[in-house]
């Protein structure tokens, strides 16, 4: 069997292998959060807008402190992750923050097996996509969960920043989608001293795969922009040069590192 056969038990498990490490990182700043910090970044605010009285569907949660901001400000919102681990742990800070945020755990492609719902918002942001092999069907299911007119809101790291090496010294992938990546890593972006290691495996998605999934399936393009900066520190080589803002630096602002996309179903 190879790995692309069994690649969702592969992320599962590695998921869940970060997880532990995550909650109690600098990067995730649980305690702060659960005194009431925002996980969402002004990219992300500005596209949701006001969100009070809308019920939202967030894939790829993590550990739903994105879901769990969403419900203080006043939204009804599930969150859908593939890790086990990161969804038990999801339901336990929606009770410490006590908000009413609903969690499956469930491969997004098979979400219709577990959700019968519309939703006025689907969200989903940061280093999402590039675990999904197939944009088309990702792009049906956020269409089957959108009402007439609702919003799919999207912030995600630019398909540029993942076709460099590590330390972003050379070109290592093909920036269009090809053969499934399949690697291991020591430690994880959020704390890369943490002593753990997992496989996993990924896949590059170009900006025309993206956009043309979501037409293909229904939506319509509203805005797209692009960001010569990451909000999150979660590269090797970063410089924070405004705050909250962090860059390859010795690439400075030459490439795109993010990429926003708001669509309405038709």
């Amino acid at each position: 069997m190879k790995p692309t056969d069994n690649y969702i038990e592969i992320n599962k498990q590695s998921w869940n292998n970060r997880t532990d490490a995550h909650l109690k990182s600098e990067f995730y700043d649980v305690e702060g959060f659960l005194n009431g910090r925002s996980s969402l970044k002004s990219v992300e605010l500005d596209l949701l807008g006001d969100i009070k009285g809308k019920n939202i569907l967030h894939l790829q949660c993590h550990f739903g402190q994105d879901t769990i901001c969403m419900g203080r400000m006043g939204a009804e919102c599930t969150g859908v992750d593939l890790a086990d681990k990161a969804i038990e742990n999801a339901r336990e800070l929606a009770l410490k923050c006590d908000v009413d945020a609903d969690f499956i755990c469930c491969d997004i492609y098979d979400l219709p097996k577990h959700l019968d719902k519309k939703y006025d918002i689907v969200f989903t942001s940061y280093g999402v996509i590039g675990w999904l092999p197939d944009m088309d069907k990702w792009a049906e299911i956020i269409g089957r969960y959108l009402k007439p007119q609702g919003r799919f809101v999207m912030v995600e790291f630019h398909p540029v920043v993942w076709i460099f090496d590590d330390d972003f010294q050379y070109v290592k992938y093909n920036y269009f989608k090809e053969d499934a990546i399949i690697e291991s890593e020591t430690g994880t972006y959020a704390d890369r001293e943490a002593d753990l290691s997992q496989e996993y495996v990924m896949w590059n998605h170009s900006m025309s795969e993206v956009l043309n999934s979501l037409i293909n399936n229904g939506l319509e393009i509203t805005s797209m922009n692009e960001y010569d900066y990451s909000p999150w520190n979660c590269f090797n080589k970063t410089i924070e040069f405004e705050p909250g803002k962090f860059r390859i630096e010795h690439l400075k602002n030459n490439i795109p590192m993010l990429y926003a996309v708001e669509a309405v179903k038709k």
